[in-house]
């Protein structure tokens, strides 16, 4: 596959590269990235012709943005793509020296409240204009509006109706006025397609861990009607947290957690398909998403400059249509999941 060729980002009028940058790792996502390395994972994402990078202010409590910024502000404007995120306002702790982080290793200590409405989403991207030294952002991108995050039908709900009644509004306004060029969502659930749909018009999901060489329930509901609405979809996660990345290796995580028996069992089937044909794990799990119509872009994160060039030539692995057959043969990916 060509990294870069583009593809029509669902409802909207962008044209996104086949392959990006996803920038979670670079808020010091379990590990702490030196800046140094950063900067030069960065670079070399770009040397290579990388032009799409995605971030959010939540990563890093805001580092993300900061270092994706840094990189692109003296790079050509028109050349780069950008996405980021709302739904979180970031500001200052109310007791900074025993202000605790969370899931991230290193990033900036500021908290979060959570904000749908359209004060919120107005502030969140007036932020991110800031941290990023950018004025202008081309994809917005409502993240994290589900259960996973929220816990309870009434958080969840609540929330909906703070985004449908009011800052829905700012979003259009946004895309209206040509700020932004695209309005996404991301999706962590099953159940969370269905639910905008209902009550928002969006151009595309982001959907994380949710479309992959490992999982594919989303042909049952999901993407059919994504498919009904003309809606596309980004693939986050595409290597399921690392397991369709290493295969079935000690401390192996799918989808942020230890790997089961069975998903280390299932792996492991689909990697010596693999082997069979020629093809890495990691190229059939980067490719296989891409197969579908809806699908616009891939964007694997990377903390090194080797991880950024190894996975563009992953992308550019030929992978025989055989290997595609006989995993549907074997059972160890869906019938009517498309491929070649």
């Amino acid at each position: 596959m060509d990294p870069f060729q583009r593809r029509k980002l669902g409802r909207s009028n962008v044209m996104l590269p086949q392959f990006g940058f996803g920038g979670a790792p670079l808020g010091d996502l379990f590990v702490k990235i030196p800046e140094a390395e950063a900067m030069a994972t960065l670079s070399t994402a770009w040397d290579a012709g990388v032009r799409y990078y995605d971030t959010a202010p939540w990563y890093g409590r805001g580092q993300s943005e900061h270092r994706i910024g840094r990189h692109l502000y003296d790079r050509p404007r028109n050349e780069a793509i950008l996405s980021t995120k709302v739904g979180r306002v970031l500001r200052a702790p109310a007791k900074p020296e025993t202000f605790d982080r969370g899931m991230w290793a290193g990033g900036l200590s500021f908290d979060v409240k959570w904000d749908y409405t359209y004060d919120g989403i107005m502030r969140t991207y007036e932020d991110s204009l800031q941290r990023l030294g950018m004025n202008r952002i081309d994809i917005l991108i409502i993240h994290d509006l589900d259960h996973w995050h929220h816990k309870t039908d009434a958080k969840v709900n609540a929330y909906l109706y703070q985004l449908a009644a009011s800052g829905f509004r700012a979003l259009e306004e946004l895309k209206a006025a040509g700020l932004i060029g695209a309005i996404g969502a991301g999706v962590n659930e099953l159940t969370t397609i269905p639910r905008f749909l209902d009550v928002v018009d969006l151009d595309f999901f982001m959907l994380a861990l949710r479309y992959t060489l490992g999982e594919q329930d989303t042909l049952d509901r999901e993407l059919p009607a994504c498919a009904e609405r003309g809606v596309g979809f980004i693939v986050a996660g595409v290597f399921s947290s690392g397991l369709y990345a290493t295969g079935p290796v000690p401390g192996a995580k799918y989808n942020y957690a230890d790997a089961t028996p069975a998903e280390l069992d299932r792996a492991g089937k689909i990697k010596a398909v693999c082997d069979r044909h020629g093809v890495p794990l990691a190229a059939a799990a980067l490719q296989f998403p891409l197969h579908h119509p809806l699908a616009a872009s891939v964007i694997p994160g990377a903390i090194k400059p080797e991880h950024v060039t190894t996975n563009i030539a992953l992308f550019r692995h030929e992978i025989p249509v055989d290997l595609w057959r006989e995993l549907k043969h074997e059972g160890l990916i869906r019938a009517d999941a498309p491929t070649p």
